[in-house]
C-alpha cells in the first residue's frame, strides 16, 4: 500500500462543508520539528484553510504540535506555512477563487517518497439543505448496507 493511501491527517468536515471541484497536490516549506512532528502524526487539520497572496500560496491555522524532543528552536504550531505550487497552478487557483463562493480547503496531510504533501480542494460552500440531503443519501445508503448484510446472514 502506498503512502498516499495513509493520510496522517485529514480535514473530515471539508466534505461536509464544501463541493470539493478540483484537487491539488502541494508541498509544504516546513522546519526540521514540523517534519517530525507531522511523521509521529501531530497534525490537527480542523479549522485550516489556504490562501494566495502576493502570488504565493500559504496554508494558515493548520495546527503541529511542537516536538517533543525539541529545544528552544523549536516551531510555532499554527505559523502560516509556504506551499509549493507550480506558477501555472497557482494563476489558475487566482482565477478560481476570484469567483463568488470559492475557496481553497486543504484536504489531507501525507507524507510521499519522503516528502510531506497536502492535497488541497477547490470548494464551492455548500448551503444547508445541500448538507442535508447528503446526509440523508448516506444514512439511505447505509440503511441498505444493513439490510443487505442481515439477508446475507440469513436473519
Amino acid at each position: 500500500m502506498s503512502d498516499f493511501n495513509k493520510p496522517i491527517a485529514q480535514n473530515k468536515k471539508a466534505n461536509h462543508d464544501y463541493a470539493i471541484e478540483e484537487t491539488y497536490e502541494a508541498g509544504m516549506v516546513l522546519t526540521g520539528t514540523e517534519i517530525k512532528s507531522i511523521r509521529n502524526r501531530r497534525v490537527n487539520m480542523k479549522d485550516s484553510f489556504a490562501r494566495i497572496s502576493n502570488g504565493e500560496a500559504w496554508l494558515h491555522n493548520m495546527h503541529i504540535s511542537e516536538y517533543e524532543q525539541g529545544n528552544r528552536h523549536n516551531h510555532e504550531p499554527e505559523r502560516p506555512r509556504k506551499l509549493l505550487l507550480h506558477r501555472k497552478q497557482i494563476n489558475q487557483l487566482i482565477g478560481l477563487t476570484k469567483q463568488k463562493g470559492y475557496t481553497l480547503v486543504p484536504l489531507k496531510v501525507y507524507i510521499k517518497n519522503g516528502v510531506a504533501k497536502v492535497l488541497i480542494g477547490l470548494g464551492k460552500g455548500k448551503k444547508k439543505f445541500d448538507k442535508r440531503e447528503d446526509l440523508k443519501r448516506k444514512d439511505a445508503k447505509r440503511e441498505i448496507q444493513r439490510a443487505f448484510k442481515d439477508e446475507q446472514l440469513g436473519r
